[in-house]
């Protein structure tokens, strides 16, 4: 496994950041986080891929294909994802409206349950390291997560 490290996001006042080193900085970072965040709440009872499954279907029932599409993976690895989720109640298969030879997959109140609570989790995690922070860092992190979401809304 090779590790990636940039020159540094700069020093002290008035030395300028050049976009393509935080670019580095912040993709690693963002990387990192996210899979650390996906490991930490999944656990026995789903994978980081089942998460993510339930999480798109929370928002409405969504087609294999439209999964396995959101998700970048083959229809075969979409569909055994899928079966597990359903073996374990938390989805449920109907058959699409318009065309019979596809079927919606819908999340069940079972799988809301586990959703709700691998974020809780998540966000237990995520909390519990903030809380070791300083105040500055605290709000610096903060001003960073609305850029962000600044960034990822264009």
């Amino acid at each position: 496994m090779t590790t990636e490290v940039s020159s540094g996001i700069g020093g002290g006042p008035g030395e300028g950041i050049e976009p393509d080193t935080l670019a580095i900085d912040l993709r690693i970072a963002v990387m990192r986080t996210s899979r650390r965040l996906r490991i930490e709440a999944t656990g026995d009872v789903i994978t980081p891929g089942q998460y993510t499954v339930l999480a798109h279907v929370r928002g409405g029932a969504l087609t294999l294909r439209e999964l396995a599409e959101r998700e970048h993976v083959q229809a075969p690895s979409m569909t055994r994802i899928v079966n597990a989720l359903t073996e374990q109640g938390l989805v449920s298969r109907t058959a699409h409206p318009k065309d019979g030879r596809q079927i919606h997959v819908e999340i069940t109140p079972a799988g809301e349950a586990v959703l709700n609570e691998a974020r809780s989790q998540r966000t237990a995690w995520l909390a519990r390291r903030v809380a070791g922070l300083s105040e500055e860092d605290r709000l610096t992190l903060s001003r960073a997560a609305h850029i962000m979401q600044e960034l990822s809304a264009r």
